[in-house]
């Protein structure tokens, strides 16, 4: 795990590192399927459930049930979730810090990343 200097950025929004990157996936495709949310943070459901159940009880994501198909649930961001990404403020920076990223290679380590984990879930 991380060393803790973001820990506190985080405790001020009311969030655990996991939830933070639900949240940070949200922010970024908002109403995506449980199994897609699951597959993109490389979470099993018995992970990921908990960790959405809360945050729903923190009202940060609804679950909604597809129209087009019953057994698949929507996550959504509500307008507190929505919000809560202006408060975010330097928790990346911070991340990247307790990391030893420096700010310039953060969209080349992501880049790296995601092949690794395109590669390897193949």
């Amino acid at each position: 795990m991380l060393g803790g200097g973001y820990r506190p950025l985080l405790d001020e929004l009311g969030l655990t590192h996991p939830q933070y990157l639900v949240v940070l996936v949200l922010w970024e495709q908002d109403r995506i399927s449980e199994r897609d949310r699951g597959n993109a943070l490389q979470l099993e459901s018995s992970t990921l459930s908990p960790l959405l159940k809360r945050l729903e009880a923190n009202r940060l994501l609804r679950r909604e049930r597809r129209a087009e198909d019953e057994r698949s649930v929507a996550l959504r961001l509500t307008d507190t979730g929505a919000r809560l990404r202006e408060r975010v403020g330097t928790v990346p920076l911070a991340i990247g810090d307790a990391m030893g990223l420096p700010p310039e290679q953060d969209a080349t380590a992501k880049q790296v990343l995601r092949l690794l984990t395109t590669n390897v879930t193949r």
